[in-house]
């Protein structure tokens, strides 16, 4: 007859295998959305073939883009995204293009506007951020802004095609593939037509094949038609009278009369003004349900798990989507340069 101590440590193994068994159960769901996703994703991006990325050196890439296939842009801004329901995570990572500080607001409030005024070329440019499209990635922007991360520092990139036009900044390196030294997953929008003109939106640091999509610094202001996968978090608006300041810029053209590169004219930010109130303003965020034992996960969804500053990860900067010299439109994705592989989200 066995003894309680035998029953007990049977007890126990039975307990490890039916653990592994529901772990295994687990990941094979995990695996099966990941792989049903990424299809999905794959799709998308082949019909659009746009996306906005920025890089530390310029590539010719020449797409044949079917407008049919993407969303065109509109007049008005999205209202709504797809909110991640945990706190913030900013990993840290690679080379910082000025030394700043993570976000330490990692529950910042989830609803709610607030006014920022960017320095373009001495005009005023004022700027209306919408907490409730991408709170993790206002809460950057805020972070950045506040420790003068943008002050005096040049728009890298301007993209003029039939699919993509868009303004692209947030490097103080100047060279379109720096970052500020962290990573943070995007809040993919949830509206038709997501980048009308006007909208600010940050661009995508490209990420191992498989891996989710990544923000650091640089963002882009749309000032014409952009149809691009809804990849990239929107985090405002431009004014009216701001934007007729971006398209003193637009107009000049693109350097080489390309259709992606540097703007022929200036675009230098001497500053972006925030609320410091607004930098640390907090709330308490939902929580995923306890019962999914995946809730939370940093799975397919790009749900973040936990509000935390990293000290792991690839750094956020993106490359640049290069133009083409012929006349096929230029790739559009938008992604940055930043010190990772590939750089921050640009428009291409």
């Amino acid at each position: 007859m066995p003894t309680n101590q035998q029953r007990r440590e049977a007890a126990k193994r039975k307990l490890q295998r039916q653990l592994v068994r529901r772990e295994e159960q687990r990941a094979r769901r995990r695996r099966t959305t990941l792989i049903v996703g990424s299809v999905a994703v794959l799709l998308i991006a082949a019909g659009v073939v746009l996306a906005i990325t920025t890089s530390n050196k310029e590539a010719d890439t020449a797409a044949s883009a079917d407008p049919s296939a993407s969303s065109s842009s509109d007049e008005s801004a999205p209202t709504s995204s797809e909110g991640p329901v945990a706190p913030c995570t900013y990993t840290a990572g690679g080379t910082a293009a000025k030394k700043v500080e993570l976000p330490g607001n990692t529950s910042p409030e989830q609803t709610g506007k607030v006014a920022a005024t960017l320095s373009l070329n001495g005009e005023t440019v004022d700027v209306s951020l919408d907490r409730s499209l991408a709170p993790c990635s206002v809460s950057s922007f805020l972070s950045l802004a506040a420790q003068g991360f943008y002050d005096n520092t040049t728009c890298t990139r301007l993209t003029k095609s039939a699919a993509l036009n868009v303004l692209q900044c947030g490097d103080p390196s100047g060279k379109g593939n720096g970052g500020p030294g962290y990573t943070y997953q995007p809040t993919a929008p949830t509206v038709d037509k997501p980048y009308p003109v006007g909208t600010l939106a940050m661009a995508n640091v490209p990420s191992s094949q498989g891996a989710p999509a990544e923000e650091g610094s640089q963002f882009f202001i749309v000032y014409g038609k952009t149809e691009i996968p809804a990849s990239y978090s929107v985090i405002g608006t431009v004014s009216t009278a701001g934007m007729k300041v971006v398209d003193a810029i637009t107009t000049k053209g693109v350097n080489d009369d390309r259709q992606d590169g540097a703007p022929n004219a200036e675009a230098k930010i001497e500053s972006i003004k925030v609320p410091e109130a607004a930098v640390t303003a907090s709330t308490v965020w939902s929580t995923p349900s306890s019962a999914d034992p995946n809730s939370g996960a940093n799975d397919s969804t790009g749900a973040v798990p936990s509000g935390s500053a990293s000290t792991s990860g690839s750094d956020g900067s993106a490359t640049s989507g290069a133009a083409s010299t012929t006349g096929a439109e230029s790739s559009g994705a938008v992604s940055t340069g930043e010190s990772s592989s590939a750089g921050q989200t640009t428009t291409n």
